[in-house]
């Protein structure tokens, strides 16, 4: 069925079709396959908008303040410099850091823009830089509990569903595998099924890599020993789905008066430094 498609579809939709089409299944491996796109897709959402909404906040204070230092700073300079007294060092200091982006603003712009465009086009695309990039996001505090609990999803529930299928847990670590674009994953899973390759049991594998959790060990275990490891993998998804669900709503109400009392300070620095020589207004004119 989707043969013909295969720069469409991924490895993991063809096998589960193809083996769906064999047993006579083949609805209940599509209705697997859309409620997996739909959860990841969610959790997607979720976490780019975590992550994205401190950055547009720091981007608008940085505007802002990039404004009043390069617009509304200037002319209050020009009035201050007809009273031919010394300015408070704060408002100093602020008029200067104004008068070297006025000056030299053009250029800062067009030299982060090329920096930006050579490294975008020149160094992303080549594994190496892109593993500094990763490394540095699983270092970061919160947004590395994000990432993570989001890649642990799509393993889980990738090799759920997997198992549900009749698919072995090898093919399914190469779904996983295949489907995971985070390169420390990849590597983990790698390492894990050539762990399984050689006959430890999955726990045993899982308890070797240090971006797996002690729960993911326990419950394989349990599901291993058991014979319900599909259910389990099932449950390790949907606790780390759920995980990452609150930690992202979470992030966004504990970031948002943080944030907001940053760009506070900030404007209201700004303020200051601007209105502060008025007050000392009343002494030049005596």
């Amino acid at each position: 069925m989707t043969a013909g498609y295969h720069y469409v579809f991924p490895p993991i939709y063809r096998q589960l079709i193809t083996l769906g089409e064999l047993t006579g299944n083949l609805d209940r491996c599509c209705q697997q396959l859309a409620q997996q796109q739909e959860e990841q897709q969610k959790l997607r959402k979720k976490v780019v908008k975590a992550i994205r909404y401190p950055l547009f906040i720091c981007a608008v204070a940085i505007l802002v303040s990039l404004l009043m230092l390069l617009m509304v700073l200037p002319e209050f300079a020009k009035v201050y410099q007809s009273f031919d007294a010394p300015l408070p060092w704060f408002t100093q200091g602020l008029m200067t850091l104004s008068a070297l982006l006025v000056s030299a603003g053009p250029y800062l712009l067009l030299a982060g823009a090329l920096l930006a465009g050579g490294y975008w086009r020149y160094c992303h695309p080549y594994a190496r830089w892109r593993r500094r990039e990763q490394r540095l996001s699983l270092r970061l505090p919160l947004i590395a509990q994000l990432i993570k609990g989001a890649s642990l999803s799509q393993i889980f529930r990738t090799l759920h569903m997997t198992q549900q299928a009749g698919l072995t847990l090898l093919e399914g670590l190469d779904a996983a595998l295949l489907s995971m674009e985070n390169l420390f994953f990849r590597q983990a899973l790698e390492a894990v099924r050539q762990r399984l390759n050689q006959g430890l049991p999955l726990y045993q594998a899982l308890a070797e890599q240090p971006l797996f959790p002690p729960l993911c060990q326990q419950l394989a275990r349990v599901g291993e020993e058991s014979g319900t490891l599909d259910a389990l993998l099932g449950k390790l998804a949907l606790w780390h789905e759920q995980q990452t669900h609150e930690l992202a709503d979470a992030l966004a109400q504990t970031l948002e008066p943080l944030l907001m009392l940053v760009i506070g300070i900030i404007v209201g620095g700004l303020v200051i430094a601007m209105y502060l020589p008025i007050f000392q207004l009343g002494t030049v004119l005596g």
